[in-house]
C-alpha cells in the first residue's frame, strides 16, 4: 500500500501543474490526501460511487475514478476545478495513482522475495524462478550491510535510508526483526569495498542529527556475483556487527573482513573459553591486572612489542618497563618480549572480552 504521505506529494505536484484540486481515498470514503479544503463533504458521492460498477462519475462538480489492484478497488481519485481538460487530467491522475501501486506492490513482492533469501527460505529453483518473475538481476555483484538502529527507533529510519536508494534502484532496503535494517547493495561489474565504505558512511550521515549514543551502528559482508550467495553475505554482516562490538567498539563502520581473530574467537563455545583461561592463568585473569599493568600491556602490544617505543609513549624510563614485564612474568609465566607467549596473552585478553560480553548479553 502506498503510503498516504507519497499520495499527498503526488496531489500536491498535480494541483500544481494543473491548477486544480485534487483528493484520494479509500473504498469506505476516507481522506488519504488531499488538496481541497472540502474534500470530506465528497464521502457520499465516493461511497455511492465505490458501490458501482461504474469506472467513473461525475457529481457535485467533481469527477471520481476507480484505481485497481489485480481487480480489486482501492483508491478513489476525485478532480474538481474549471476546464474543459478536467476529465482529461482526471485519467492523468488515477493512471498516475495507479501506476505508484504497480511501483509498490512490485518493491512489496521484491522485499519478501529478499526477506526469504537472506533467511534461507527459498529452494535453489524457487531463488532463480522468482527473481526471474520480479526481473531481479541473478549475476550482479551484490554486498549486504546491516544498519542497527536499536529499539529505540524513531519509526522514520526504514524511509531515511530508501531515499538514499530510490524506488527504482537495483538495491533493496528491507527488515527482518525490530533492530536491524538491510540493505542488498548492487555494487557493479567495478565495485570495490572502498565504495561500501563510502556507502556506509553516507549511510551514516542521514542520521547525523541523532546524538553519538543514537547513532546507527553499519556492518556488510563480502562481495557476491551470484543472487543465492546474497544471505551468506548478510550472515557474515551480522557476525560483524556483533563481533565489532566486542573488539571494535570505537568503530561505527565494520567490515566482515577485518574482523581476523576476533572471528574465530566469536565461534568459540564458552566452556572451552573457560577451560582456556584456567589453563593459561590458573586462578586469574588477564582483566583482574591493575591499571597500570593493563595499558602497559595494551601499549606494548600497540608497539608492536618495541620496548623502547613504549617506554617513550608511557613516559617511564625503558628499565621501568622491563622491570614491568619481568613482574608480569613471574605472575603470569609469560614473556610478552616473547611472540608465542606475547600472542596468547593477547589471545587471552581478547577471549575475556568475549565470555564478558556474553555474560552481558545472557542477563
Amino acid at each position: 500500500m502506498i503510503s498516504n504521505q507519497i499520495l499527498q506529494k503526488t496531489v500536491d505536484g498535480l494541483s500544481q501543474i494543473t491548477q486544480m484540486d485534487f483528493a484520494v481515498f479509500d473504498t469506505e470514503g476516507s481522506v488519504l490526501a488531499t488538496t481541497s479544503a472540502d474534500a470530506k463533504s465528497y464521502k457520499g458521492a465516493v461511497d455511492e460511487f465505490s458501490a458501482s460498477s461504474d469506472e467513473s462519475l461525475m457529481a457535485l462538480g467533481a469527477r471520481f475514478y476507480k484505481v485497481s489492484d489485480e481487480g480489486h478497488v482501492e483508491y478513489i481519485v476525485m478532480v474538481s476545478g474549471k476546464g474543459a481538460d478536467i476529465a482529461t487530467i482526471g485519467r492523468i491522475a488515477a493512471f498516475q495513482i495507479q501506476e505508484l501501486l504497480v511501483a509498490y506492490r512490485e518493491r512489496f513482492d521484491k522485499d519478501n522475495f529478499i526477506k526469504n533469501l537472506l533467511l534461507d527460505n527459498l529452494l535453489l529453483v524457487d531463488i532463480y524462478n522468482r527473481a526471474k518473475k520480479l526481473h531481479v538481476d541473478v549475476d550482479a555483484r551484490r554486498v549486504v550491510l546491516v544498519v542497527e538502529v536499536g529499539n529505540d527507533k524513531v519509526g522514520d529510519e526504514m524511509e531515511r535510508i530508501r531515499t538514499l536508494f530510490g524506488l527504482k534502484s537495483a538495491d533493496f532496503v528491507t527488515a527482518v526483526d525490530e533492530r536491524n535494517i538491510i540493505v542488498v547493495k548492487d555494487v557493479g561489474a567495478t565495485g570495490s569495498y572502498e565504495d561500501v565504505e563510502k556507502t556506509a558512511h553516507v549511510i551514516l550521515d542521514a542520521f547525523s542529527d541523532r546524538s553519538e549514543g543514537d547513532a546507527p551502528r553499519i556492518a556488510y559482508g563480502t562481495i557476491v556475483g551470484e543472487i543465492k550467495e546474497v544471505s551468506r553475505s548478510y550472515k557474515e554482516a551480522t557476525m560483524a556487527l556483533d563481533v565489532g562490538k566486542i573488539f571494535f567498539r570505537e568503530k561505527d563502520v565494520i567490515a566482515y573482513s577485518v574482523l581476523g581473530i576476533g572471528r574465530l574467537i566469536y565461534q568459540l563455545p564458552i566452556p572451552l573459553c573457560k577451560m582456556f583461561i584456567k589453563e593459561i592463568f590458573e586462578n586469574k585473569t588477564p582483566d583482574q591486572f591493575d591499571e597500570e599493568t593493563l595499558v602497559t600491556i595494551n601499549k606494548f602490544f600497540e608497539n608492536s612489542l618495541n620496548v623502547s617505543e613504549t617506554s617513550r609513549q608511557l613516559y617511564i624510563h625503558r628499565n621501568t618497563l622491563v622491570y614491568r614485564l619481568d613482574k608480569l612474568q613471574k605472575s603470569t609465566g609469560l614473556d610478552l618480549r616473547v611472540f608465542e607467549d606475547a600472542i596468547t596473552f593477547k589471545i587471552a585478553l581478547m577471549v575475556v572480552e568475549y565470555m564478558k560480553y556474553m555474560e552481558d548479553q545472557n542477563f
